[in-house]
């Protein structure tokens, strides 16, 4: 089954927030501060917020009565925690509810060629978070790699039986691009799917992700987002564009 949405389709404002993953992963972010966020992201019906580990009870307490998800990062933001150590912040985090893992792969073992340890790591998250019934997306942090680095991430994901190829943590200089996206999309099957996080801050870019295969958007900018998704929905433009759209505000630059 494909994930993506046809180009020309029309979307409505609650389409683009089914999209949206609100990052709540800023280190200096106190309690107060997630719980009032979640609370008024719950309100506009977003798929998920992510938030830091220690945060997910808090989250699940904030959005309760609404649709909205709790997410949760693993080996963030570097990837370089042990499997071990990976494996029981997966459980400890499905143990405090989270519905969605998304875990940072090994960076420097797959710059160093050493794919197999990559795939190993993934599969150990994996084999956790499928247990449970829930989604685990890998995150590449594509601004470090290079283009064959990319592909044998999306092979290294789909050898681990992961559900989404993710581009960035949003913390190493760079987010998701057009060409990243459209690359990553193009190594897997259509039963995986693609998150684009960093740099998606208008409707026009999140159209354009759309339009090369993502189905997940990675977002510090979900008001921006949102309040540009009401107004191109009322002049009846909100509609996917054909892939290959040049946009300005893809710079794929942090959340």
């Amino acid at each position: 089954m494909s994930h993506t949405i046809t180009p020309g389709t029309t979307l409505t404002t609650q389409d683009v927030a089914d999209l949206i993953d609100h990052a709540l992963l800023k280190p200096e972010l106190t309690p107060a501060e997630v719980e009032q966020a979640c609370r008024a992201l719950a309100a506009d019906e977003i798929w998920s917020v992510c938030v830091r580990p220690s945060d997910v009870r808090l989250a699940l307490q904030a959005v309760d009565g609404h649709t909205t998800r709790v997410c949760t990062v693993i080996g963030f933001p570097h990837g370089t925690t042990s499997t071990a150590a990976k494996v029981a912040e997966s459980r400890q985090a499905l143990a405090d509810g989270a519905t969605e893992l998304d875990m940072v792969l090994n960076i420097g073992r797959l710059r160093g060629g050493d794919v197999d340890a990559v795939t190993q790591d993934i599969a150990a998250v994996v084999e956790v978070g499928h247990a449970a019934g829930v989604l685990v997306k890998v995150i590449f942090e594509t601004a470090l790699l290079d283009d064959a680095q990319k592909e044998a991430a999306c092979r290294a994901s789909e050898a681990a039986g992961a559900d989404f190829v993710k581009t960035s943590t949003g913390f190493a200089g760079g987010g998701a691009t057009l060409p990243d996206v459209r690359l990553m999309r193009a190594a897997i099957p259509d039963t995986m799917q693609v998150k684009a996080s960093g740099g998606v801050r208008d409707i026009d870019t999140l159209l354009a992700m759309v339009a090369e295969g993502v189905t997940r958007i990675g977002t510090s900018s979900t008001e921006a987002l949102l309040a540009g998704a009401r107004e191109r929905e009322q002049a009846g433009t909100l509609v996917v564009p054909e892939p290959g759209a040049n946009v300005a505000g893809a710079d794929g630059q942090g959340y």
